[in-house]
């Protein structure tokens, strides 16, 4: 008794400003700690900032380039990644890290197209959809989604993260199971950690351990196998044709999130499922607006127009974040209007993925991945990977 009261008179006898900035120390210290061991392990990821237009040619602050230079993923990963176009060595940086696989960030008709939409509709909507978010321009790109992906219906969220995050939990129940591909993206991974569904992971990319974990889920409702399409971090291929086989025999339903394939996998450039031909078995697509269409933001959902309605009454990104403002809407919409009058900008890219894969393994490098654009350049440690891309700025 004595012991508490004496607790409670040295607690409450100190002022409370000194208890904050006591609680504020204590923070610093655990936060600094958590920041050095970042460091140590030469994985800290430094923003270098851009002073122009995004695209394969760019002005970095504070480097002055010279010719030859070219920038790269920073420490962050223990791989450089090149995403996108190869060009003539000029002044300036070379851009090789970018996720504008297609070079739509900056093309004049995108541009032209969003400047447009911000003249017409306004800089935002300052509410959510279903209050007072909606303009014809976002019901037009869902049904323009839609009809690339040759699915029923589309939502659009503010990123493919949102995407991910909204659909498995308003989806399902402690009644069904998902299964998981080891190595999915982290927002894949995250939007499963949301559901009460049973969670089942199989080894990345095995068939074997697939098959056994859906012969496993057989006593739940729905099942759920959910895969990348293609993997950002390798550049490898989902096999959606074994998965759809699998699927199909088991019962199951197939996930399928594009982000790293919607615009340019496939002859005219709607995914892995094209590529693969299983575009009538996949039954759903998530995938972003903020990489081959135009760079901006946003992500979306298309499959059964159900599911859609489901989205639009269940999914909490799609409730309670705002539209998408009108200028992302119009620079993605033209980026769909550009694929579809043409699969020339595809075949481009698909040839020049070809041209730098060659020409890196010709000159002795370790390329790992399969005819993806992303081309990781295998150095096997992260501190080795950060030092290289650094010279190669200063350079």
């Amino acid at each position: 008794m004595w012991a508490g009261n004496a607790w409670r008179a040295a607690l409450f006898g100190v002022p409370r400003g000194c208890r904050a900035q006591s609680a504020l120390a204590q923070l610093r210290g655990i936060v600094e700690g958590e920041l050095e061991g970042i460091r140590g392990a030469g994985t800290w990821k430094s923003e270098r900032v851009i002073t122009s237009r995004q695209g394969p040619h760019i002005h970095v602050d504070g480097v002055s380039g010279g010719p030859g230079t070219v920038i790269f993923p920073g420490p962050s990963l223990p791989h450089l990644s090149c995403c996108i176009h190869l060009l003539s060595f000029t002044s300036g940086i070379l851009n090789f890290c970018a996720n504008n696989y297609l070079g739509l960030s900056s093309h004049p008709k995108v541009i032209q197209a969003g400047l447009q939409a911000l003249e017409e509709f306004g800089a935002g909507l300052s509410s959510v959809r279903f209050i007072c978010g909606t303009q014809s321009i976002h019901k037009n790109l869902e049904a323009k989604i839609a009809h690339f992906h040759q699915r029923e219906d589309a939502i659009l969220y503010p990123s493919c993260f949102d995407a991910n995050a909204g659909l498995f939990e308003a989806l399902l129940t402690p009644e069904d199971a998902v299964l998981s591909d080891e190595l999915n993206h982290a927002s894949i991974i995250d939007g499963i950690r949301l559901c009460k569904a049973h969670k089942y992971r199989y080894r990345h990319l095995d068939m074997g351990d697939l098959e056994a974990k859906l012969q496993e889920a057989q006593k739940h409702r729905l099942r759920l196998v959910a895969t990348d399409g293609a993997f950002s971090m390798d550049g490898d291929i989902a096999p959606l044709q074994e998965i759809c086989r699998l699927a199909s025999r088991y019962g199951a339903l197939v996930f399928v999130d594009e982000c790293h394939a919607t615009g340019f996998l496939g002859p005219t450039g709607r995914g892995t499922d094209e590529l693969l031909g299983v575009m009538d078995q996949v039954t759903i697509i998530n995938s972003t607006l903020g990489k081959a269409l135009g760079g901006a933001s946003g992500g979306y959902t298309t499959g059964p127009e159900p599911l859609v309605s489901l989205l639009r009454q269940r999914a909490r990104p799609y409730l309670f974040s705002n539209s998408l403002p009108p200028a992302v809407v119009g620079c993605a919409s033209k980026a769909l209007d550009l694929l579809m009058e043409s699969n020339t900008i595809v075949q481009s890219m698909a040839a020049k993925t070809q041209r730098f894969r060659s020409k890196m393994e010709a000159a002795g490098f370790t390329i790992s991945g399969a005819s993806h654009p992303i081309c990781p350049v295998m150095l096997g440690d992260a501190r080795l990977a950060s030092r290289m891309a650094d010279d190669m700025l200063k350079r």
